[in-house]
């Protein structure tokens, strides 16, 4: 795994804006690729890349479970352990262990429906045994799985309903975003409930939904603890107030989507549900199943290829990863773009935020224009993240996913080769 070949790209976060500190030093980071040998992760991802340090061991949680009436039920949500990256990110599909997660709950009644995927994994500060965590996971159902409830207005109708990804006559997936928690570093979960939720009226139906994508909801979230608060980054797929086929507009539709962010307090995590804001634009008081305002910096405008996600020929900036950087001092997201239906796009993109806190004032809507990452014609690349070393220094600190410094392994799934893996290195420079 040769860090040592050639330099590729050089390239620019934007124009001159304030440091990432108090003073006023420019804040312009540079980041520079380097070209490596191929280093594949050895088992299922499509997802974000959840991890954490248990005392001395790193221990990721990637793959699928639950139940899923197009792609079949799944049960790949399986961790693995080591003392460093390269070792735990090497381990082969059967050295990884099936933690106890909660089992889906019979249709119309209360609890887990549907599958979920863990996308950010949050360490309790207050156990110094480290062993207290919250998994924030991506949940995708079906009017199938999730049918509609008029009492609480959870579900879904299956009437104009849209196709989804597959190539036979399925239906649209419908996500959210929920948390689960372990007391026993990830042997096993309980699940606390949903974090974020687009409802019904939302959705985006027939005729206009042809995308192949999701029918509307919230998902593909990256999640960073800033102050007293749990920050989440997530794909904004709905529309932005009650859907109707007679009065749609697409520009309508545009407005409210991308990449958006809302907020939980850290202590409000072992009951969730009900307890989140999302951003409405000018503060964080949307509530957790009402229509927030997406981050405008990361929003692709109409004259560059900007459209609904409900339309193959919609561009827009998806699947965050999110991740404090130590050396530059401010916060890094890469993400994804669709240019086309069934989730094509073949580049991804990286943005900087030089606010450390983000609760205060804007700063969570302060990002730099999305700069060109990596682009690989004829491919569909999805989930990019950075990710530590196998270096002492990364090993030292403890770097995970979320939390790196001037130098890092950058990951991201070709789907078209069906495969995770890192060909680059990323270095940063002030």
């Amino acid at each position: 795994m040769s860090d040592s070949k050639c330099h590729i790209l050089i390239a620019m976060g934007c124009c001159l804006l304030l440091s990432c500190t108090t003073t006023d030093k420019p804040f312009h980071p540079q980041f520079r690729l380097t070209e490596t040998d191929s280093f594949h992760f050895n088992n299922f991802v499509d997802c974000n890349m959840a991890e954490v340090w248990v005392g001395d061991t790193l221990r990721i949680f990637p793959g699928k479970y639950g139940e899923d009436p197009v792609w079949g039920a799944a049960h790949d949500l399986k961790f693995a352990s080591g003392p460093n990256a390269d070792v735990v990110f090497s381990s082969p599909a059967s050295a990884y262990i099936a933690p106890q997660l909660p089992g889906n709950a019979p249709v119309g009644q209360p609890g887990l429906h549907g599958a979920v995927w863990f996308e950010t994994v949050y360490q309790d500060r207050r156990d110094a045994s480290g062993r207290t965590l919250y998994a924030i996971y991506h949940n995708e159902n079906y009017p199938e799985t999730l049918p509609y409830d008029s009492i609480s207005g959870e579900g879904y109708i299956d009437k104009q309903w849209p196709l989804g990804l597959t190539e036979r006559i399925t239906p649209a997936a419908v996500c959210r975003i929920g948390v689960m928690k372990s007391t026993n570093g990830g042997w096993s979960w309980e699940n606390r409930g949903l974090f974020l939720e687009d409802k019904q009226p939302r959705m985006i139906l027939k005729p206009h939904n042809t995308s192949k994508t999701f029918a509307g909801g919230v998902g593909d979230p990256s999640a960073v603890a800033s102050g007293d608060s749990l920050y989440l980054f997530y794909g904004e797929y709905g529309y932005p107030g009650v859907y109707d086929s007679a009065t749609y507009q697409g520009k309508t539709e545009w407005s409210g989507q991308c990449i958006s962010v809302a907020r939980i307090a850290l202590k409000d995590l072992d009951h969730p549900q009900g307890k989140a804001l999302r951003w409405n634009g000018q503060q964080f008081a949307a509530a957790w199943d009402a229509v927030g305002s997406p981050i405008t910096a990361l929003q692709i405008n109409p004259a560059n290829g900007g459209g609904p996600a409900s339309s193959p020929r919609g561009g827009f900036h998806w699947g965050p990863s999110v991740s404090w950087n130590e050396y530059l001092e401010c916060w890094v997201m890469l993400m994804g773009r669709v240019e086309g239906a069934s989730w094509v796009g073949d580049k991804l993109y990286i943005a900087f935020n030089k606010h450390r806190n983000l609760g205060e004032g804007n700063h969570s809507q302060d990002w730099t224009t999305p700069a060109l990452l990596v682009q690989k014609p004829g491919q569909v690349l999805w989930y990019p993240s950075l990710q530590p070393m196998n270096t002492q220094e990364d090993i030292r600190s403890k770097r995970t996913s979320v939390r790196l410094g001037k130098k890092a392994r950058l990951f991201f799934k070709y789907s078209n080769l069906g495969k995770y893996l890192s060909t680059y290195t990323i270095e940063f420079e002030k």
